[in-house]
């Protein structure tokens, strides 16, 4: 777990998630339990747990009585979109705004967009 301030808890939700978009763990496929996570981070059970939940509350997994989480149907889109919609929030609206400020037009900013992405 990185030591950036994040609680452990969302750095595991987070870790379980990216697996889940990187194919890691596909639809129905078993995750780790929070004893396991808890195990191998040396963290508190609870606060493994914690992070399962808020993936549970997400729709991203859910519970089988007895057996341990797993992953739902539709997570990986359901994560993907989620991904792009914070990645345009986060990246794309302020460089349009930026772009807006000195003048460049969506069309110019597109072609400078094409000629960054072309295997820079």
């Amino acid at each position: 777990m990185n030591d950036d301030g994040r609680p452990l808890f969302v750095q595991i939700a987070e870790e379980i998630a990216s697996a889940v978009v990187d194919g890691t763990y596909s639809e129905e496929t078993q995750v780790p339990s929070s004893n396991e996570l808890a195990a191998f981070h040396r963290i508190n059970p609870a606060t493994a747990a914690k992070g399962l939940n808020q993936l549970v509350s997400e729709g991203v997994l859910y519970k089988r009585r007895g057996i341990g989480m797993f992953v739902a149907e539709g997570a990986r889109t359901r994560l993907l979109e989620s991904r792009r919609e914070d990645f345009a929030r986060q990246y794309i609206a302020p460089l349009v705004i930026e772009a807006r400020k000195i003048g460049i037009d969506a069309e110019q900013l597109k072609k400078m967009i094409d000629v960054w992405g072309d295997d820079r």
